[in-house]
C-alpha cells in the first residue's frame, strides 16, 4: 500500500519557492498587518519545528510489542498538526508549492497535462501509516517522512527573506482559511484518522483572530466581528469531539456569520483582493447562490440570457440527432431530474445501452471536467461529442445545421444570441455554446437544506439534520462531495475537480462481488494511478436521480452509503490496489445510513424555476 516517496519534487518546490520570494515578490503601500503576521509565523513555526523534531523521535521508538509507542507517535502527530494549523493559512497562500511537503492528501496525485505525478507526503501518509494495522512495518518510511517535515520545518523562516506580501494578500489568505473550516477541517478531510479537525479548526480560527487584530488596533474595530470571532473560538473549544460535533449549529450559528462579517471588514478596510480563488468574495457566505460564479466554467457575456433560451429550446430539438427521433431530454427527462432512470441509457439504434449511467444535469456545469472519465474540459466539448456519438445522438454536424438553417425561428434566435456572426450564426460553435448557457442555469440551489442554513429553521428535520452532521463528520462523505456543491469541486479555491477509485463493483451483491470491468480515466489518461478513477458527482438531487454510481449498479441511496460504511470495494475484498477511497468500514448504524440518506433527500430541489416545455 504504501511506496517509498521521492523526495524530487518537494525540494525542487521548496527552492523554487525561496527562489520567486528573493527574485521580487512585491508589495503594496498598506501593511498594517504584514509585520505582525510575519512575527507571529515565526514563533509559531518554532513550536512547528519543535513538535516535528519530537514526531521523528516518536517515531523512531515504534515496536511490534509496544501498543504505548504507536499511541504517543499518534499523539505526537497530532500535536504537531495543531502546531502547524497556525501557520497553515500564510503557508498556503505565499509559500504554495512549499506547503505541499506537510499536508498533501494520501494519495498520488497527477498534474496534468504535463502528467508529473506528485507523491504524497507529510501529516497524512505518516497518519494512513500510523493507522495502519501493523503500523510498525512502516517505521523506515515514518521517520523519513517525519525526517523531512523537521528539517523543512527548521528552515521555514528561510522564506521570509525578502518577503514583501500585501495588507490585501494577508486578508485573502485568512479569507480562505476560514473557507479551509468549514468545508475540510470540520469533515476531517485531512485527518480522518486522528479525528482532529475540530481541534484544528481551533487554531485556525486563533490564526485568523492574531491576523485581523493591528487592524482593530488601528482604528478599524469592528465589535461585531470580535464577538464572533471569540464566540467561534468558545464553541469549538467547548465541542472538540469530532463524531459528535454539531456542524449545523456550528455553520448557522458560527462560523457563516462570521465569514460574512470578515467579508464586510475586509470591504470596510477597502482591502478585498481575490489573487488565488473561483470564489465570489461579495457573496453572503459560501453557501449563497452567487459564492461560486458560473463564471468561472463558462464565457459569460451580455447575451447570455438569449443564448439560455436558445438553448433551452435546443435541449428538445430533435433536429440534433441522426434519425431525427432523439434529443437532449431522451436521457436527461425532465420529469427526472434531467436523468432517465436507467442502469444505462438507450443507445441510437434502440436496442443496446451505452458504456454509462446519464447522471443527472443539476449543477453539472460547475466542474472542470466533463463525462464521467473527465476527458473533455467543458460543457461545450461535452455537447458536441454527444451529438456526434454513433451510440448516442449519431448527428453529423453539416446534417444538424441545414436541418437548423431551414427554421426561420431558429436563424433569428441564434443571430440574437450571437449578434457578431450576421454572416452565419447557425453553427456547431453556437450551438454548443447556448446549450452550455442554458445548462449553466440549472442550478437553483432551492433545496430544504439552502432554506435552512438561509434561515428557515423549519426547513429540514431532526433526521434530515443528524444526516446532515454524519455526512460532514463520521461518515467522512464531506471529504469526498465538498461544500456548497457537495460534488468534487476541491476547496477553498474552485479551481480543481478531483477523480476517485472506489472500487465499484459490477453488481450489487455484497456476499459475492465482481469487478467492473470500466478502466474509468485510464482509458483516456492510461496511467495505474487513474485505473477506475470516476469524477466526483454532486450529491444534490441525488434522491431523484436513481440508479447511482457510473454504472448505476446501486438500486438505493441505502446501498450506496452501505457500500461507503464497508470500505468500497476494497473493504468488501476486491482487489482494487489503486484504491483512493479508505477500505476502512466506518461502522455507521442502520439508523445512521437512514439519517444520511435523510439528510441527502434535504437536498432536493424544487424544479418549478428550471423546468421548461418543450415548445
Amino acid at each position: 500500500m504504501f511506496r517509498n516517496r521521492t523526495k524530487i519534487f518537494i525540494c525542487s518546490a521548496l527552492w523554487l519557492t525561496c527562489l520567486c520570494i528573493v527574485l521580487g515578490l512585491k508589495t503594496g503601500e498598506s501593511s498594517i498587518g504584514i509585520t505582525n503576521a510575519i512575527q507571529a509565523f515565526k514563533v509559531n513555526n518554532a513550536a512547528f519545528a519543535s513538535s516535528a523534531i519530537e514526531l521523528k523521535e516518536a517515531v523512531s521508538l515504534l515496536s511490534a510489542k509496544d501498543t504505548a509507542a504507536v499511541l504517543k507517535a499518534r499523539s505526537t502527530l497530532k500535536k504537531c498538526r495543531l502546531n502547524y494549523k497556525r501557520i497553515e493559512f500564510f503557508m498556503d497562500y505565499f509559500f504554495e508549492s512549499s506547503s505541499l511537503i506537510y499536508n498533501r492528501p494520501a494519495k498520488v496525485e497527477v498534474d496534468e497535462p504535463y502528467m508529473e505525478y506528485q507523491e504524497p507526503s507529510g501529516f497524512q501518509v505518516m497518519e494512513a501509516m500510523l493507522f495502519d494495522d501493523y503500523p510498525f512495518l512502516h517505521q523506515k518510511e515514518l521517520i523519513e517522512q517525519a525526517g523531512l517535515l523537521s528539517s523543512s520545518a527548521a528552515d521555514l523562516d528561510a522564506l521570509l527573506y525578502g518577503f514583501e506580501g500585501t495588507d490585501g494578500q494577508l486578508l485573502e489568505s485568512v479569507r480562505l482559511e476560514l473557507i479551509k473550516v468549514i468545508t475540510l477541517s470540520i469533515t476531517g478531510y485531512d485527518a480522518p484518522e486522528l479525528k482532529s479537525g475540530i481541534e484544528e479548526s481551533w487554531q485556525s480560527v486563533g490564526a485568523i483572530q492574531r491576523v485581523l487584530q493591528p487592524y482593530m488596533e488601528q482604528g478599524h474595530a469592528s465589535t461585531q466581528l470580535s464577538k464572533t470571532l471569540n464566540q467561534t473560538l468558545a464553541y469549538l473549544k467547548e465541542h472538540p469531539d469530532f463524531d459528535t460535533f454539531n456542524r449545523a449549529e456550528f455553520l448557522t450559528g458560527f462560523a457563516l456569520p462570521l465569514q460574512e462579517e470578515l467579508g464586510q471588514f475586509i470591504t470596510d478596510l477597502n482591502l478585498s483582493v481575490n489573487q488565488k480563488s473561483n470564489l465570489n468574495y461579495a457573496a453572503k457566505n459560501i453557501f449563497s447562490k452567487d459564492a461560486i460564479p458560473a463564471s468561472a466554467f463558462a464565457n459569460i457575456s451580455k447575451t447570455q440570457s438569449l443564448k439560455g433560451a436558445l438553448g433551452k429550446k435546443l435541449f428538445f430539438e430533435n433536429a440534433l440527432s441522426g434519425n431525427l427521433k432523439r434529443n437532449c431530454s431522451s436521457c436527461h427527462r425532465t420529469d427526472q431530474y434531467f436523468s432517465d432512470g436507467l442502469k444505462t441509457s438507450l443507445a441510437f439504434d434502440g436496442k443496446n445501452f451505452v458504456q454509462r449511467n446519464a447522471p443527472g444535469l443539476l449543477y453539472a456545469g460547475f466542474q472542470y471536467a466533463q463525462f464521467w472519465d473527465g476527458r473533455v474540459k467543458n460543457l461545450q466539448e461535452q455537447i458536441k461529442t454527444v451529438i456526434a456519438n454513433p451510440l448516442e445522438m449519431n448527428g453529423n454536424h453539416e446534417v444538424v445545421f441545414a436541418n437548423l438553417r431551414k427554421n426561420s425561428q431558429y436563424k433569428v434566435a441564434f443571430l440574437k444570441a450571437f449578434p457578431e456572426s450576421a454572416d452565419e450564426p447557425v453553427n456547431m460553435d453556437h450551438l454548443a455554446d447556448a446549450l452550455a448557457a442554458y445548462l449553466m442555469e440549472l442550478a437553483p440551489l432551492n433545496s430544504a437544506f439552502d432554506q435552512y442554513l438561509a434561515g428557515n429553521k423549519n426547513a429540514m428535520n431532526a433526521q434530515q439534520l443528524k444526516g446532515f452532521n454524519l455526512f460532514m463528520g463520521k461518515a467522512q462523505c464531506g471529504s469526498c462531495h465538498f461544500a456548497p456543491l457537495f460534488n468534487g469541486l476541491i476547496p477553498p479555491l474552485y479551481k480543481r475537480t478531483e477523480y476517485e477509485v472506489l472500487g465499484t463493483p459490477a453488481n450489487d451483491d455484497f456476499e459475492h462481488l465482481l469487478s467492473d470491468k470500466d478502466t474509468g480515466r485510464y482509458g483516456f489518461f492510461p496511467i495505474e494511478y487513474y485505473q477506475a478513477a470516476f469524477k466526483t458527482p454532486t450529491v444534490r438531487n441525488a434522491a431523484m436521480t436513481a440508479p447511482y454510481m457510473h454504472n448505476g449498479v446501486f438500486k438505493d441511496l441505502n446501498k450506496v452509503v452501505e457500500f461507503y460504511n464497508q470500505g468500497g470495494g476494497a473493504g468488501l475484498h476486491l482487489d482494487q490496489p489503486q484504491q483512493t477511497l479508505s477500505a476502512k468500514p466506518l461502522h455507521l448504524l442502520p439508523e445512521e445510513v437512514t439519517q444520511i440518506v435523510a439528510f441527502m433527500e434535504s437536498l432536493t430541489d424544487s424544479l418549478n424555476l428550471v423546468i421548461p416545455s418543450a415548445k
